[in-house]
């Protein structure tokens, strides 16, 4: 039985194994990707040529130590890349590496999933050239390539304005940036975004640029449509009453981003409903445990803060595990990422309040728009399932799936649950929490039927 298991060698994988290195243990880190990194700090392919300055701009020297720190860990742990895990039970963790199925036992999992883009469906949205905020950033950074030739980025949050800000600085054409928060709802969250420091410094630089750069910024918009008939060519909006056309071939949408809980569900980890997120996220303590003995959380997989906090997690959750296993624990290093931590968390309620995601443009998009792509399931008729009469309403999503196939197809919701379930509570006009949280289901994404066969096609 392997002592330790990591899931995700991004920044709180990586300072995790660190730390369980330094208290003699060798874990397992495992990651879907060719290398560590994570998607914010992804290494970029061999013999790419672009620097690091050009793909991590501000955050190059973080990027380059945190790399650095996984290599110099490369003797002491097992790494296995490109593997998935797609399952939990039992105290083992189900993988798929290159068609191939594993297991890994394990006395001990820190899970550091990340996160993925928390995504509204529009009308058009399932054209070619529409893409979420991360999936643009990563045809940068692991592509070298942008998604268009003139790209309307639309949603909220930090990560549009990041995104936004990468493509204009690699040369590309930002047709504007379309955010759905007013700025007076950001103007209100000021004093607690100032104790952002050196983080809330690089936002402003980024939308500063932006400005005297010429790019188009839009705020307090509602997106209505996505237009084109086999590709994008426009982007349909309002504002103040009045709607407006924005000429571009292709769109990055996000709203933020939403944890990868998916393993901690299947591993029997409590949820409980965060009003700030509008999200169920799985309970932990301060340390990263829960109330699986075996299973520790840490990063954005747990609670979405970024980073900076996911670094500090991570270790602070590899401790956990130590202490857990009857080794030494430093104890100082202990109060000082306990203190580090909760200094981020009040910077981490004022993004919330400045950045809100926009329940009623999800709750209210017209019936015909697709709102599971997989199963091509519409807002109309996960609405219709509301309103299915007194025999087995779908009151709660999960019955709603079963009637409509929401949530069914490749992605097992990671991308419709959340706009799903405002779709459903307002349809029934109670509370989100009311309506509960798609369950996770193995395999948490797609796997091989069966392995190649050596020399066979994929």
């Amino acid at each position: 039985m392997t002592d330790v298991a990591i899931v995700g060698a991004g920044p709180a994988g990586t300072r995790a194994a660190e730390v369980l290195v330094r208290a003699g243990l060798r874990p397992v880190v495992i990651d879907e990707a060719p290398d560590s990194g994570g998607r914010i700090y992804q290494r970029p392919p061999r013999g790419f040529t672009r620097t690091d300055k050009t793909l991590y701009g501000f955050e190059a020297a973080k990027a380059r130590a945190l790399h650095a720190a996984f290599d110099a860990l490369r003797p002491h742990i097992e790494f296995r890349p490109e593997t998935l895990v797609w399952n939990i039970r039992q105290n083992i963790l189900f993988t798929s590496h290159a068609g191939d199925m594993g297991e890994v036992p394990f006395g001990h999992a820190l899970l550091c999933t990340g996160a993925t883009d928390r995504i509204v469906p529009l009308p058009g949205w399932t054209l070619p050239g529409v893409t979420s905020l991360g999936g643009s950033q990563i045809a940068l950074k692991a592509q070298g390539c942008a998604i268009g030739h003139r790209v309307a980025f639309v949603g909220t949050g930090p990560l549009l304005w990041l995104v936004a800000y990468q493509y204009a600085r690699a040369g590309a054409t930002v047709a504007a940036v379309v955010d759905t928060t007013a700025f007076t709802t950001k103007l209100r969250a000021m004093p607690g975004l100032l104790r952002g420091g050196a983080t809330f410094a690089k936002g402003f630089y980024y939308v500063g640029w932006l400005r005297a750069h010429g790019v188009p910024i839009i705020e307090g918009a509602t997106p209505l449509a996505i237009l084109g008939s086999e590709a994008v060519d426009g982007l349909r909006i309002r504002t103040s009453g009045s709607e407006q056309q924005i000429a571009c071939d292709a769109v990055a949408l996000g709203w933020g981003l939403k944890p990868e809980t998916q393993l901690a569900d299947l591993a029997g980890v409590p949820f409980a409903f965060n009003a700030a997120q509008r999200a169920f996220l799985p309970q932990q303590d301060a340390s990263g445990a829960t109330a699986n003995p075996s299973i520790f959380l840490a990063g954005d997989g747990a609670r979405i803060a970024g980073a900076d906090v996911a670094e500090l997690a991570g270790a602070r959750g590899a401790w956990a595990i130590v202490a857990a296993r009857g080794l030494a624990v430093d104890h100082g290093e202990v109060t000082r990422l306990d203190a580090a931590l909760a200094r981020h968390g009040a910077f981490r309620s004022a993004l919330d309040a400045a950045f809100p995601f926009p329940a009623r443009l999800a709750a209210t998009m017209p019936d015909e728009t697709i709102l599971c792509r997989c199963e091509s399931v519409t807002a109309g008729e996960l609405r219709a399932t509301a309103r299915a009469g007194t025999t087995l309403p779908a009151a709660e999503v999960n019955r709603a799936k079963a009637l409509s196939r929401i949530g069914m197809g490749r992605c097992q919701g990671r991308l419709c649950s959340p706009p799903a379930a405002e779709v459903l509570a307002a349809a029934l006009a109670c509370p989100l929490e009311s309506v509960g949280r798609l369950r996770g289901q193995p395999p948490v994404k797609p796997i091989p039927i069966m392995p190649r066969s050596p020399g066979s096609a994929p």
